[in-house]
């Protein structure tokens, strides 16, 4: 059998009649599929994928030509042709080829050139005597991986996806009547009864240039993907695999179902499904990764910003000085007044003996707050001033009330006193008590002075 007729137009157009009669037939019944025999079937399931699989004879062939590849996450097709002890051979080595050839990961071009070494394979295979001469076949096979499905594509095998309830084939036949179909002159429901259905463009086998399709599709969880040969295709129409693989919890059921339905409707061609859940798109684990990434760099910019923030602290508390009040004395601190968050960022270098309650009351709430020096040593120069200019206003303070005491006794034994003129007339009690009042005047207007001068300091 030739890769562009499979059979004649005359053997398509009775066959063709003879499915209408089956699938219009009055209280038919879904044909039943566990106790067929020339039936292979296999399931299975990963962490991302589940899949199961239904390879039948069907009613009219005597032999099953049909082969098919369950290697996840890589699946295969292939319809053979050619007839006995040449089909199934044909289709055989292909999957064998493509099985060893194909890449570990989902690369469209490497698949391709896996299919396009099945195509080497079937022809070295006829030339070797392994089969017959002009044996071929389809090849259909897609490698997913997380949520990418690569696909490679030769013949009238299909593969469709079933995303969100909706069915979509996204494979293109090469065949005559889908040529038919792409010049508008038929219906697709047309190329599936058409007598010429059968007559393949491309596939392995024929042609050493022959070349695959092959491109990448994004997928999602829950998505359904089904490989299939024209068994199924020109027995079942795109709408009722819809309706059928949606109603199918599993996919074993699921390639159950769609074969059973194959045959029910005339079982006219060998009939090969292959159904694969994408049980988890991989992109769940990728967000999680995403998630574990950013929430590590943001610790990592927080430890540096601790850090960044710590070495400030280090340079503010070793370079910044103040003096305060210390429990009523002045001290001498390096860093900053304060805290954060109950941590001190000062320490307290020298306390002295110059007590705050000595100074005046602008300079004592100035040292509540604390009052910035450049360094150290102005640190030490500040205290020395505090101190010597109380120690100076206690001198004054001390002299004005001795001056005063003086007077007060001189007044009181009729002595006048230096400097009175005798020629005032005052008496001697009144001149002290003038000269008492002017000795307090100038120790008052001292220490006020002194005050000033003080709190100018502090201002610098």
């Amino acid at each position: 059998m030739s890769e562009e007729q499979a059979r004649t137009p005359q053997q398509e157009e009775a066959q063709s009649q003879s499915a209408a009669e089956v699938a219009n037939a009055p209280g038919r019944s879904e044909m039943p599929i566990d106790n067929r025999t020339d039936a292979d079937t296999t399931s299975g399931c990963t962490e991302h994928l589940s899949w199961g699989a239904r390879s039948d004879v069907g009613l009219v062939r005597g032999h099953n030509e049909d082969s098919f590849l369950v290697k996840a996450p890589l699946f295969a097709v292939c319809d053979g042709m050619g007839g006995h002890a040449a089909g199934e051979v044909a289709s055989g080595i292909a999957v064998r080829t493509i099985a060893e050839s194909a890449p570990d990961h989902a690369d469209e071009i490497l698949l391709g050139a896996a299919v396009e070494a099945a195509n080497a394979a079937v022809l070295d295979g006829a030339l070797n005597g392994v089969g017959k001469m002009g044996m071929g076949c389809t090849a259909t096979c897609v490698y997913i991986e997380d949520n990418r499905m690569s696909i490679a594509h030769v013949g009238d095998s299909r593969v469709y996806l079933l995303h969100d309830g909706t069915l979509v084939r996204i494979t293109h036949d090469h065949s005559y009547v889908e040529e038919l179909v792409d010049a508008g002159e038929i219906t697709a429901d047309e190329a599936r009864i058409h007598p010429s259905r059968s007559i393949i463009t491309r596939a392995l086998g024929s042609d050493p240039d022959m070349y695959a399709d092959h491109f990448t599709l994004d997928v999602s969880t829950g998505d359904r993907i089904i490989l299939c040969s024209d068994g199924l295709s020109s027995m079942v129409s795109d709408k009722d695999i819809e309706e059928l693989a949606v109603s199918s919890v599993t996919p074993q059921a699921a390639a159950d179902t769609l074969v059973s339905a194959a045959l029910t409707n005339g079982g006219h061609d060998n009939v090969t499904v292959i159904v694969v859940d994408v049980v988890e798109d991989g992109l769940a684990e990728v967000h999680r990764k995403e998630r574990n990434r950013s929430v590590l760099t943001w610790i990592v910019i927080a430890i540096v910003a601790l850090l960044g923030i710590t070495f400030v602290l280090g340079a503010l508390i070793r370079n910044s000085w103040y003096v305060s009040n210390n429990q009523g004395t002045v001290a001498i601190c390096r860093g900053v007044a304060g805290d954060i968050l109950g941590l001190s960022l000062h320490e307290v270098v020298e306390t002295t003996s110059v007590s705050t309650s000595d100074l005046p009351e602008a300079i004592q709430h100035q040292l509540d707050e604390g009052i910035s020096v450049s360094n150290e040593e102005e640190a030490r120069l500040t205290v020395e001033r505090y101190r010597d200019q109380i120690n100076t206003d206690k001198t004054r303070a001390a002299e004005a009330a001795a001056a005063t005491q003086g007077s007060a006794g001189a007044s009181q034994k009729g002595e006048p006193l230096e400097g009175a003129g005798a020629e005032s007339g005052d008496s001697a009690p009144e001149k002290a008590a003038v000269t008492s009042e002017q000795a307090e005047q100038q120790a008052q207007n001292a220490a006020a002075q002194d005050q000033a001068n003080i709190a100018g300091e502090a201002g610098d």
